[in-house]
């Protein structure tokens, strides 16, 4: 694990990977491979952009060129985290979705192949596998059944990542997680746009009934598990990572109101999103018995942390809302 190649490292899971990556093993360096899209924020590492073992690099993964250059440079392993992963976003326009989550995956493992890179995590999503009934849970062998333009690029994405495997031999593992939430996630998505809109007295929209249900992780959490696959993954294979907490959406929204003493009238229902999926929930048992991970952190406690960041830090998220 000396010296990682990490791509999208400006984003939310990336950044959180990269601090603890670099806090914990002293023997790391990073090189990290971001464009700077809207959701790459230079403030998430603003911290350590002076540091002798980071490097960030500017560009984009579809750069053929700039990819192989940086997969020349002695690369130890590479964490590909780069994507475009807002459903809303997707299905008002797919095709950035494609040209980042296909032709970018396929750049990288291409220029990895050539390179021999010995270690290849490809950070996926338990989106690819569509929606659950109201039992059962999502294991590594469930089928792709992807219902938006968003997952269907993960997809795609993961087949690429698969067919490199088997193809070449390329020492590929593949992640799939639930929904992560922490610090310096994008105010976009459910739980930072909640706590955001509720610190300001602003309506909150919720999709439909509220009730599609989500297992969510803490993106501390997973970062560990990713960490644990870099050194003792099983090339070839795919592990999902989950945080054993389903959530009603609704009941998320409730909880934070209650956590910032904020009124449920500040709920507004909106139209549901098109082909919005119902349930997802993740059997991380595989992570479990061969790594012996679990997560560390209880919703309750994690959520309670989360909230209590976006709190202290109101210059972060003012700022990507142009209040700064």
């Amino acid at each position: 694990m000396a010296r990682l190649l990490v791509t999208g490292g400006m984003g939310f899971i990336g950044s959180n990977f990269i601090l603890q990556l670099l806090q914990e093993e002293p023997d790391a360096e990073v090189v990290n491979l971001d464009a700077l899209t809207y959701a790459g924020n230079p403030d998430n590492l603003r911290s350590v952009e002076r540091y002798p073992r980071y490097r960030h690099i500017r560009g984009n993964i579809c750069d053929r060129a700039l990819v192989d250059q940086v997969m020349g440079e002695g690369i130890d392993a590479v964490v590909h985290f780069a994507a475009e992963s807002h459903v809303d976003r997707s299905i008002a326009d797919p095709r950035p979705f494609i040209d980042a989550n296909v032709v970018g995956t396929q750049t990288l493992l291409e220029a990895a192949r050539r390179h021999g890179i010995p270690r290849f995590l490809h950070i996926s999503t338990d989106e690819v596998y569509g929606t659950l009934g109201p039992t059962g849970y999502f294991t590594e062998t469930s089928p792709l059944m992807p219902n938006s333009p968003y997952s269907a690029s993960k997809a795609g994405s993961d087949l690429i990542a698969r067919a490199y495997s088997e193809t070449y031999g390329l020492p590929v593992i593949i992640t799939r997680c639930s929904n992560n939430y922490g610090p310096r996630q994008y105010p976009e998505k459910l739980i930072p746009l909640t706590i955001i809109r509720a610190l300001q007295d602003q309506s909150i929209p919720v999709y439909g009934d509220g009730l599609n249900i989500r297992d969510w992780l803490h993106v501390e959490d997973h970062c560990r598990a990713i960490r644990l696959l870099l050194e003792r993954g099983t090339p070839g294979e795919v592990y999902n990572i989950g945080g054993h907490n389903e959530h009603a959406n609704l009941e998320i929204v409730r909880l934070i109101l209650q956590e910032l003493g904020k009124p449920e009238s500040l709920i507004q229902f909106v139209a549901d999103r098109a082909g919005h999926d119902r349930r997802y929930a993740i059997d991380a048992g595989k992570m479990s018995r061969e790594l012996g991970w679990m997560p560390q952190y209880t919703f309750a406690e994690g959520l309670r942390s989360t909230v209590e960041w976006y709190v202290q830090h109101p210059q972060w998220w003012r700022k990507l809302l142009g209040d700064a």
